[in-house]
C-alpha cells in the first residue's frame, strides 16, 4: 500500500474521530439549556441532540466547500495529505484537553487555527488563502458579539410580551417551548459543525489527486453525519455544567430565549457558507439573555475564563499543529 493511501486512510479516520469528538464536545452547548431546566432529561436530550445533528448534517454542504478551499488552496498543497493529518492531531488533541477540564472551547477555531499552523510550519504563510481566511475569521469573531446582541433583544421582547406572566417561574409552556427550540439548535448545529470534518477529508482526498472538485461526496457527508450523530448520544456532561449552570442561573424562558438566538445566528452562518464556533455563539447568547435579566446575574469570572479560552484556542492550536507537522514530516 503507498504511502499517499495511507495518509488518506489516516486524515478520513481522524477527521471522522474528530467529528465524533465535536460531537459529544459541542453537543453539550446545543442541549445544556434545556436540560438545566428540566425541559428534558438527559437521556431526551441527547437522543434528540443526536438526531437532530445527524439531519442538520446531511443538510448542507456550503460550509463543508468553504473549509475545503478558503484555508488555504488544496490543489496547491505539496506534502497536503500529511498538513492536513498534522492539523486534524493537533485538533483533536485540544478538544480532548478542553473537553477533559469542562472547558466550552471552540472546535472551530481549534480546527481553523490548526489548518493555518500545519500549512505554515509547511510551507510558510504565503501558502494561506488569506481572503478566504480573514473572511473565515470576521465570522468566527462577529458571530459571538451578534448572539449577544440578539440574545439581549431576544430577552427584552420575551419580557414586553409576556410581561403579564412571572417570566422567572418555571412553566409548563416555556418548558415544552424549549423543546422546539433545544431541537431547532440541535439541527443548526449539524448544518455548521459536521461539515467542516466534510471539508476536511474532501481536501485530503483533492490534495492526494483522488478528487477532482470541490463538490462534498455522498459518502463523506454520511460518514460525517453519523460520526457527529454517534459522538452527540456520548454527550458532554462536564460543559453541560459549565454552559448550563456556571454561566447565569437560567430558567426556561431564559434557556428558550439563548436556544433561539444562537440558532438564528448559527442558522445564518450557515446559509452564507460561513464556519462559526457555535460554542461561542451559545455561550455568547446566554450571556446576553442574562444581561436582559439582570447584568449581575451573569457570572462574569465564569464568562471571563470561556472568553481566555476562546482567544487562545487559535494560537495554541495552530503552534500544535505546526510542531505535529514537523514530527509527521520525519515518518512521511
Amino acid at each position: 500500500m503507498d504511502t499517499i493511501l495511507i495518509l488518506t486512510i489516516l486524515v478520513v479516520i481522524c477527521a471522522l474521530a474528530f467529528d465524533f469528538i465535536n460531537g459529544f464536545h459541542d453537543t453539550a452547548n446545543a442541549i445544556a439549556t434545556s436540560v438545566s431546566t428540566r425541559a428534558l432529561s438527559p437521556r431526551k436530550a441527547i437522543i434528540l441532540a443526536a438526531v437532530m445533528n445527524f439531519i442538520g448534517a446531511l443538510t448542507f454542504t456550503g460550509v463543508a466547500k468553504t473549509i475545503t478551499k478558503d484555508i488555504v488552496d488544496p490543489f496547491a498543497l505539496e506534502n497536503g495529505s500529511v498538513i492536513i493529518l498534522a492539523a486534524l492531531i493537533a485538533a483533536i488533541a485540544w478538544n480532548l484537553i478542553t473537553w477533559y477540564y469542562g472547558i466550552p472551547s471552540s472546535s472551530s477555531h481549534a480546527l481553523i487555527g490548526s489548518i493555518a499552523g500545519a500549512a505554515i510550519s509547511a510551507a510558510g504563510v504565503g501558502i494561506l488563502n488569506w481572503n478566504g481566511f480573514m473572511k473565515i475569521l470576521q465570522a468566527l469573531v462577529i458571530s459571538p458579539f451578534l448572539a449577544l446582541g440578539v440574545g439581549f433583544i431576544m430577552m427584552s421582547l420575551f419580557a414586553v410580551l409576556f410581561r403579564k406572566t412571572n417570566l422567572y417561574k418555571s412553566n409548563k409552556r416555556f418548558r415544552v417551548f424549549q423543546i422546539v427550540t433545544a431541537a431547532l439548535q440541535s439541527f443548526t448545529h449539524g448544518t455548521n459543525d459536521a461539515q467542516k470534518a466534510m471539508g476536511i477529508i474532501t481536501m485530503a482526498l483533492i490534495a492526494a489527486n483522488y478528487h477532482t472538485s470541490e463538490d462534498i461526496p455522498l459518502w463523506v457527508r454520511i460518514s460525517a453525519a453519523l460520526a457527529m450523530g454517534i459522538g452527540t448520544s456520548i454527550g458532554g456532561w462536564k460543559i453541560i455544567k459549565t454552559v448550563g449552570g456556571k454561566i447565569m442561573k437560567i430558567r426556561p424562558v431564559n434557556g428558550a430565549a439563548a436556544d433561539l438566538s444562537s440558532a438564528l445566528i448559527i442558522f445564518g452562518a450557515t446559509t452564507i457558507h460561513l464556519p462559526v464556533s457555535t460554542t461561542h455563539v451559545i455561550s455568547s447568547a446566554i450571556m446576553g439573555v442574562g444581561s436582559a435579566q439582570r447584568v449581575k446575574g451573569v457570572k462574569w469570572g465564569v464568562a471571563r475564563k470561556i472568553i481566555i479560552t476562546w482567544v487562545i484556542t487559535l494560537p495554541i492550536s495552530a503552534l500544535l499543529a505546526g510542531i505535529t507537522y514537523q514530527i509527521l514530516n520525519i515518518f512521511f
